[in-house]
């Protein structure tokens, strides 16, 4: 093994001037928090004092990782105290968005499926859990939230963007969300639609490079929507596999003109080029 190759990693490591987490740590708690939230464990009548226990745990846990960023221990306390106060307003956002999937998707069985079934649902949860810490910048945390939650759901959402309530992600896998999207209430989206930014310059980070989507929206799979000044008006609908880098007025439809070939008028063994000229 070579010594020069270990001093450059020590090297390296040292110079590190970024503080986080420890990732596992990290993953286990999210994933925790999420279960206590929603999940309770089968055959097991949890008591009162069980909550409440678990409510301190878990907060204690959270100032032990928020510590590892800001190495304060009474900003980490404070910070966490912070979190846990409004998670109860995020929980109530989230049945919202839970009521959502029931409301759209015929599949849907009841609740508690949503809840420990649905991968668009975790996403989302894991959203708002992180975007409380993002606006408290705590964002290396943030982050790691919201990449752990897209490595378990192929769901990326930035832990910066706002999106309002009745939020439903269908599907999924795919699902692209920049960080200062702006997504209003009761907003559909299907899988491997993208909210993203036209330019990625390094000099645009502290603009607005993600569109907005209005009220009562429906994107269908495949959309891709991008540019910080893009707006999707209200009330909206864009169809499967629309490009789009402008503005859309409210109650617009917007979709790729699909054409019909008889099958009688060409042959499977016909070049693209002969089919095409068949049409004409």
């Amino acid at each position: 093994m070579s010594l020069e190759f270990l001093q450059q990693l020590f090297e390296n490591n040292n110079q590190s001037q970024t503080n986080l987490p420890d990732k596992q740590s990290a993953h286990e708690f999210v994933d925790s928090l999420f279960e206590f939230l929603f999940i309770p464990t089968t055959g097991v009548n949890r008591k009162q004092t069980d909550i409440e226990k678990g409510w301190f745990s878990y907060k204690s846990h959270l100032a032990t990782l928020v510590y590892d960023v800001v190495n304060d221990g009474a900003k980490s306390q404070e910070i966490a105290e912070a979190f846990f106060d409004e998670l109860p307003s995020v929980y109530n956002l989230l049945q919202t968005d839970a009521k959502a999937f029931i409301d759209n998707d015929p599949a849907a069985l009841n609740i508690e499926e949503v809840y420990q079934a649905y991968p668009g649902f975790y996403a989302i949860a894991i959203y708002r859990i992180s975007n409380i810490l993002w606006r408290k910048n705590i964002k290396a945390l943030a982050r790691l939230f919201t990449e752990y939650a897209h490595s378990q759901t192929g769901v990326d959402i930035h832990p910066g963007a706002t999106i309002g309530e009745s939020f439903f992600i269908d599907h999924g896998t795919g699902v692209v969300i920049g960080e200062t999207s702006a997504i209003g209430k009761n907003v559909k989206l299907y899988q491997s639609v993208t909210i993203g930014a036209l330019n990625s310059a390094k000099n645009k980070k502290e603009s607005k490079r993600h569109p907005t989507i209005e009220d009562n929206v429906i994107i269908y799979s495949g959309a891709t929507i991008l540019g910080g000044e893009t707006v999707v008006g209200q009330d909206s609908v864009i169809g499967g596999n629309a490009w789009i880098t402008f503005s859309v007025p409210a109650s617009s439809l917007v979709y790729n003109k699909s054409e019909v070939v008889a099958k009688e008028s060409f042959s499977y063994k016909d070049s693209v080029e002969e089919i095409l000229k068949k049409q004409h």
